[in-house]
């Protein structure tokens, strides 16, 4: 893009996609025009701050370069409205990631699976027809342990579905749009059994390790669009996922953490909201984060 005379707007020139919904009205200060036809927006000289379309951050305006290209990954105002899903909303995690970000200002949508079943791909085109996430967390879970011998079909089956199928759908349903907007982040909720997998949970262990291959696949045939795509391994935590683990079998899987401490859900919820804001340029990536460094106990113990 040529670079556009500050004498001519008297502002800051930016480029956003001929798409981008601009909702801050001239009223308020921010703009001094709207170019719709070319997808600039020139803001004031006087404007303060803006907000940066890759991490949702406030800037001033003065460090914004005078014409800056999306693909640049520069500041350029973005929708105020800074809106998430988090599937496995109902969840231990999911309520404390919701929390997290509803703190910070973010407008969530958290379904649990009487809101949203991920496991019927019809529900979920449904679920997000109308509904543009800037950020999509996939957290819903669930677990059927048994060696694989004695497993059910139907088990082995439900598990996938929601840990790995589930997951896979909704990211496969907001990408489009994400794409279409020049940036967006998914993370999915692996497990430290992806890794690591304890005897007599196969089902678990293999749906959530196939989430660390989606990962790396979307982050590479979708990075230059700046979709960003993480997995997230949160470690042991108190939920209700974990909550009928004997003390005794509680104590063997705390002995492997070096720290001698488990992690806990508004830790991790605290990563992702991080993680999004303050590593714009992080993905493809796997972040494990307790203090685990081999299987240890857990190899012979049924932990998700």
């Amino acid at each position: 893009m040529n670079k556009l005379p500050e004498s001519v707007f008297h502002g800051i020139v930016a480029v956003v996609p001929r798409n981008e919904q601009v909702v801050e009205s001239t009223s308020r200060g921010w703009l001094n025009r709207v170019d719709a036809a070319q997808g600039r927006f020139i803001l004031r000289a006087s404007s303060q701050v803006v907000r940066n379309r890759f991490t949702g951050c406030l800037c001033s305006t003065a460090s914004l370069p005078v014409a800056c290209g999306m693909r640049q990954l520069s500041c350029v105002m973005a929708r105020t409205r800074r809106y998430a899903v988090v599937t496995g909303g109902s969840g231990s995690l999911g309520s404390a990631i919701t929390g997290i970000l509803r703190a910070d200002g973010w407008e969530v949508d958290a379904p649990g699976s009487a809101e949203l079943d991920v496991r019927r791909v019809g529900e979920v085109r449904a679920y997000f027809s109308g509904r543009d996430p800037e950020l999509l967390v996939c957290a819903a879970g669930l677990v059927r342990d048994a060696v694989l011998a004695r497993l059910p079909e139907e088990a082995w089956d439900d598990v996938w579905s929601v840990n790995h199928a589930g997951a896979r759908d909704c990211a496969r349903t907001v990408i489009p749009g994400m794409v279409e907007r020049g940036a967006g982040h998914v993370v999915f909720i692996s497990s430290y059994s992806a890794i690591s997998p304890p005897s007599g949970q196969a089902a678990y262990a293999a749906a959530k390790a196939a989430l660390l291959g989606l990962t790396k696949d979307l982050a590479c045939r979708h990075g230059a669009s700046n979709v960003r795509v993480n997995a997230v391994l949160p470690g042991f935590l108190d939920t209700n996922m974990t909550a009928e683990i004997s003390g005794v079998r509680r104590d063997q899987v705390l002995a492997d953490h070096q720290l001698g401490r488990f992690n806990t859900c508004e830790a991790v919820a605290r990563f992702i909201l991080n993680l999004h804001d303050h590593l714009p340029h992080t993905s493809g990536q796997v972040f494990q984060l307790d203090s685990r460094c081999s299987g240890g106990a857990m190899d012979s113990m049924h932990v998700p």
